[in-house]
């Protein structure tokens, strides 16, 4: 049962009308509008731009006496609408109807192309009966405009000794934005709203801090769960809300990291793994929607089989349920791993694995596309123009602390197989050794140990890096959408982190499709500005730079790390140079000095910039040897 409501389009970008009706503010106007309906029909519905359709995925309308449904398309006349026929505008003024409602928001002009149609004492409504405040909006000619609509889902807990801490910076201002706003709504398990609160953002360039502990304070809360609804205001130059997610507790080995959640809610997820024999894995599910998810509308199945096993309740809106995996497919463990089918019921979800000795780790699912087709033309452009061509990049820690993993991750529904290979390299950016994987059906989950290959290829201390790559040996069915699970593992503590992305193209003069992809604009992105958040003065903050090439680059990096204070006021610069090819593994403590960290104070930040190549980063926390935390980081 998946909503059928347009969410997102790698081609065309976000859609904005299903944030513009689904968001919090909307929902309870639009219960008003609805009862309004029910109690002044025969209502004719006027669905000039198609939206009722995805209207009625949200608000059940099957109470308002229905007088027609009219539309402006000569093409869609006779179509099925809200389970009527179409009829031609042009015929409205025949109708009986008490109300018309205009399935439109800034309906002024459309409701002037048909007020000569308008039915004798008929009012009319339209969707502007649910718009949001008018000062929350960037563009108030143009409410479904993209920049109305920066909006994101965040998990937050403060329960039994575990919190969450949420940090981004106010990068709007590079594109144009001026008095930037944020409005947040935090609801608890139940979808039950428990708090609400606008406050401006900092300076340009400084850093938003949300931390549980203090929303629990400031608002008297007590234990909590959910979702926290985030909603920038006066946003510019795209609406893509972007942060770091860190979950800490009241004990040192409780440490860990994700980030956004994505907002756009998808058809399938995938690369959730199945858990250890004393592992439990759980699906943190958040509603993204003011509707019910219907029991049995969200499921899993291993990947590359077609059982799906799905949850037998219903869930209320804005809800926050953890499905255990064990529940649906108790036999199933690592190196399995599941597709989620979502049917676009919430956004990119975080599990949680809880280790048989109590330690926690969290990290996301990944879209799982259904728009590609492999593109056989891959595997003559890779070798050729494209060099390497895709690339997903990896730390490889010290082997002597962490033990690293990868698990390839097929993301795409089309990808049958997958051809590819692992690329260990040296800090200095010298290949160690290769393994290839041969062409991985659907259904296999092969994890490689990297650690144990790179010991194998005689590195055996310091640091590198892992590249999975196509292999067109092995065959040649590739869609550019390469994914994989990295995990990493402390061999004295026994703590874990993991993280997964997709690959890129990098650093090439040439194009292929969107990529090498720009942080703003059209590609080739071939720069770098990298968000390196730090911990608090008890944590060491960690940063592990990767400097991939498809093609040939230049031979280092000009890499600048900038401390940055709370308010954006940059503190210390320092310049390192990588090799093309290779990685630097460093810590916040090591680079900068105690001064220069306490004049940056509290919630400060590292800003990762080099103009000459694009690099692609890893951060991380530690509470000395007893936990630590590794994500890859976003960049603006």
């Amino acid at each position: 049962m998946p909503l059928r409501i347009e969410t997102f389009s790698n081609v065309t970008g976000g859609s904005s009308f299903f944030k513009a009706v689904g968001h919090p503010l909307a929902a309870p106007k639009a219960a008003i509008l609805t009862a309004r309906l029910a109690s002044y029909g025969p209502v004719a519905f006027y669905d000039p731009l198609g939206l009722l359709s995805g209207l009625t995925e949200f608000y059940d309308l099957s109470a308002v006496p229905v007088a027609g449904v009219y539309v402006q398309n000569v093409e869609l006349v006779g179509t099925e609408v809200f389970g009527h026929a179409a009829r031609p505008v042009t015929e409205l003024a025949q109708s009986e109807a008490r109300t018309v409602f205009v399935v439109a928001f800034d309906s002024q002009r459309l409701e002037g192309h048909i007020a000569h149609l308008i039915p004798k004492g008929a009012g009319v409504v339209s969707l502007d009966a649910m718009r949001v405040p008018e000062d929350m909006l960037t563009d108030s000619g143009h409410y479904l405009s993209k920049f109305n609509w920066a909006t994101n889902f965040a998990w937050l807990r403060d329960e039994g000794g575990h919190h969450t801490r949420i940090v981004s910076s106010n990068y709007w201002p590079r594109y144009g934005a001026k008095g930037t706003r944020l409005w947040a709504c935090l609801f608890d398990a139940d979808g039950k709203p428990l708090a609400e609160w606008t406050e401006p953002m900092p300076p340009a360039d400084g850093t938003v801090v949300i931390d549980s502990r203090q929303v629990r304070a400031r608002f008297g809360l007590g234990d909590f769960c959910g979702t926290l609804f985030l909603h920038v205001i006066g946003a510019a130059g795209h609406d893509v809300v972007k942060y770091a997610l860190d979950t800490y507790g009241d004990d040192d080995t409780v440490l860990s990291c994700t980030h956004d959640a994505n907002a756009w809610p998808a058809d399938r997820y995938a690369g959730l793994p199945a858990p250890r024999e004393d592992e439990r894995v759980l699906l943190w599910v958040q509603n993204s929607h003011p509707t019910p998810v219907p029991a049995g509308a969200v499921g899993l199945n291993l990947m590359g089989r077609d059982e799906v096993r799905t949850l037998d309740r219903a869930l209320p809106p804005f809800s926050t349920v953890a499905l255990d995996t064990r529940d649906l497919f108790p036999e199933a463990r690592w190196p399995q791993q599941f597709e989620v089918q979502a049917g676009k019921h919430f956004v990119r979800p975080r599990y949680e694995i809880v280790a048989g000795n109590g330690r926690r780790r969290i990290a996301h699912a990944n879209v799982e596309r259904a728009d590609l087709k492999p593109d056989p033309r891959l595997a003559a452009l890779t070798g050729g123009p494209l060099g390497k061509g895709h690339i997903l990049p990896a730390p490889l820690l010290p082997p002597g602390r962490w033990r690293t993993t990868l698990l390839p991750t097929p993301m795409s529904t089309a990808q049958t197989e997958l051809p590819v290979q692992a690329v260990v390299y040296d800090a200095r950016g010298r290949e160690v050794a290769r393994h290839r994987f041969g062409s991985l059906k659907r259904s296999d989950s092969v994890a490689l140990d990297v650690s144990g290959l790179a010991a194998q290829g005689g590195l055996q201390d310091g640091f590198g890096h892992v590249e999975l790559l196509y292999d067109f040996e092995a065959g040649t069915v590739a869609d550019g959408w390469l994914h994989a699970l990295v995990r990493y593992e402390d061999v004295t503590s026994g703590h874990v982190a993991e993280t997964s992305f997709g690959s890129h193209i990098f650093n090439t003069a040439m194009i292929y499709r969107d990529e090498p992809q720009s942080y703003h604009g059209r590609p080739p992105g071939l720069s770098t500005r990298l968000f390196l958040r730090m911990g608090p003065a008890q944590w060491d903050t960690i940063c592990h730079l990767i400097y991939p090439a498809s093609t040939p680059w230049h031979a280092g990096s000009d890499t600048s790390l900038v401390l940055v204070r709370r308010d954006g006021i940059e503190v210390a610069r320092k310049k390192v140079s990588i090799a093309c090819s290779g990685s630097l593994f460093w810590r916040v403590s090591d680079l900068f000095s105690e001064a220069e960290r306490m004049a940056a104070g509290e919630q400060a930040y590292v800003l990762v910039r080099d103009t000459t190549c694009r690099l692609f980063g890893y951060h991380g926390c530690a509470t000395g040897d007893s936990a630590f935390s590794l994500d890859h980081m976003f960049g603006f």
